[in-house]
Parts: structure tokens; sequence; C-alpha cells
């Protein structure tokens, strides 16, 4: 049989191909050179389409199962796991991640729409002269209302499996207010709508409780001084990853919407992936150490910190490099 023949007349590749398996095995953590990951691709593709002619006619189930076994273990082989680069990670997160997020000018834009409004919203609310009712005119006088109910009792929780569930929640609201201004990002106009709504939303919560004659406002900064600059500072990447692929399929730069939007997503992925983490560490401290009898002078000092953090990684990580020049 002609079929028979010719898988006897690969053996030899057979052997070849079962011994670079027992190489690749014994040089696990040692760089393995291009021509042998050549060769061996090209065995294992021979091996499997030799599996395919030995099951489709039938041949003996000892040279099926050989088959089997040697394709198996050299798939393992060529799609195996490499090793953790901790030098490659380092420099993504510590080089990469932030110096792309310091130059890119959709969150700087975001930045400063955010902040700027949020700031003038805040005096706004806190200041009675000026728009005697602008707090009322945000925020509606039923949530005025609410949050003055919800923070009349000084900040003293201490049931653990309360914090535990309210940390789920807070993960759950906060990749939500993430997931609004990324998403609203992509039509660009309602992103922005979306981003100026929270900035002035939040700026005037924050500048109403901080009125001398609001008695719940010393509870409400109680709670929200420890996990503010995280939740603050991923809303502003949220909506300056959202804006830059909104932008992307508008500004192509020759290429089609759809590869632009493809190209574009690879950038803003560490700018999205930077306010997640910035959302999750918020709602772990809202859910656990907010809610706390924790003296304020400690959550305090948990918001600079984290704030320092937050300007080493994102300003002084991501301040641009002189490369030195080769003379």
């Amino acid at each position: 049989m002609q079929v028979a023949k010719l898988i006897a007349d690969r053996q030899r590749n057979w052997t070849e191909l079962d011994r670079l398996c027992n190489e690749l095995e014994r040089r696990r953590s040692k760089k393995i050179p291009a021509e042998t990951i050549t060769r061996f691709s090209f065995l294992y593709r021979s091996a499997c389409a030799d599996l395919a002619l030995a099951e489709t006619y039938q041949l003996p189930s000892n040279t099926v199962q050989y088959l089997h076994r040697l394709v198996g273990r050299s798939h393992n082989q060529l799609y195996r796991a490499r090793s953790f680069d901790y030098q490659a990670w380092k420099k993504i997160l510590l080089e990469d991640v932030p110096q792309r997020i310091f130059r890119d000018g959709c969150v700087q834009t975001a930045l400063i729409v955010f902040w700027g409004i949020f700031l003038v919203s805040a005096y706004l609310a806190a200041s009675g002269d000026v728009w005697p009712d602008y707090a009322v005119d945000i925020l509606g006088q039923q949530q005025i209302e609410s949050m003055e109910s919800s923070f009349a009792e000084p900040i003293g929780r201490e049931n653990s499996s309360m914090n535990s569930m309210m940390a789920g929640f807070y993960i759950y609201n906060n990749a939500g207010i993430g997931l609004k201004c990324f998403a609203g990002g992509l039509l660009v106009i309602p992103g922005l709508l979306i981003t100026i709504f929270n900035a002035a939303y939040l700026g005037a919560a924050f500048g109403y409780m901080a009125r001398s004659d609001v008695a719940a406002g010393v509870n409400f900064f109680h709670f929200v001084t420890a996990h503010g600059p995280f939740e603050l500072t991923a809303i502003v990447l949220s909506a300056g990853a959202g804006l830059r692929l909104g932008l992307s399929w508008m500004m192509t730069h020759g290429l089609t919407r759809i590869d632009s939007m493809r190209e574009t997503a690879k950038e803003v992925m560490p700018v999205m992936g930077a306010a997640l983490i910035l959302f999750l560490l918020a709602a772990l401290i809202e859910g656990f150490l907010s809610p706390s009898a924790a003296p304020y002078v400690v959550k305090a000092a948990v918001a600079i910190i984290t704030s320092a953090m937050l300007m080493f990684y994102f300003v002084v990580l991501g301040y641009p490099r002189k490369t030195s020049r080769a003379t």
C-alpha cells in the first residue's frame, strides 16, 4: 500500500522530532537557536499530516497511538508558556506606560476639563454669594437631603462582612463610572459631556458639603478623603482613553476607520488598564478604610501618600527622558 510505505518512510522524521522534544525539554531555561525552532516546526507540521493520513487510511493502532503521543508532546513544546521576563515587564510598567500616559494629549485634555470644571463647581457650591442656588440646581434638593442624612452620624462602621459587601459594590459602581466615561468617548461629544457632568456633579457635592453651615460636611470628608485621589484620577484616565479611541475613527491618518481604531486600541490599553487598577484600589479603600473609625489624620495621610504615588508614577516616571546620542 502506497500510504503505508509513505508513512514508513517518515519514521526518520518522527525519530528526529522525538529527539528535538527531548532537547527542548532539557533547554527550557536556555535560549534555543532559531534554526532548531524552524526545524522543529517543520517536523511538527509533517507529523500532524502523517497522523491525519494514518487515521484516514486506518493504519495499525500502535502507529496511530504513537503519532498521537508524538504530536501532543510536540504541541506542548511548541506552545508551552515562556518564562516570565521581569526586565521586560519592569520596563513596560515603569517606563513605557507612565510616559505614554504623560504625553497623551487626550488624557491632558480630560485632566484639564475635569479638574477645571470640578474646582469651579466646588467653588460655586461652597459660595453662597456668586450663585446661591447652584448646589440645588446641579444636585437637586432630594440628593442634597440624602447626602446630609447619610452623613448625619459619625463615621465608624466596624462590621467586616458589611465592609466586604460594600467593597464589592464600590468596585461595580466605580467600574460603571469608568466604562461610561470610556464608552461615551467613542462618540467624542457625549464623552466630553459625561466628563463635564461628572466633574460638575462631584465638584458641587464636595463644595456644598464644605460649607460651614452644613453639619454633615465633617463626616462627609471623613469618608471621602482616603479614596478620593485614586477614584478621581481613574475617572480622568477613563475619559482620556475614550476620547483617544473616539478621535481615531475621525482622524485615521490614511488608515481605514477599523484599522485606525484597532491601532489606537493598543495605545489606550495601558491608560484604561491603569484606570481599572485605580478604580479597584479606590473601591478597596472605600470599602474598608473610609467607613472605619480610624482617625481622620490616618485617612488624610493615606490621601497624601496615594497622591504622592500618583504624582511620582504619572509625572516623575512619565516625564520624557532625553536619550544621549552617540558621538
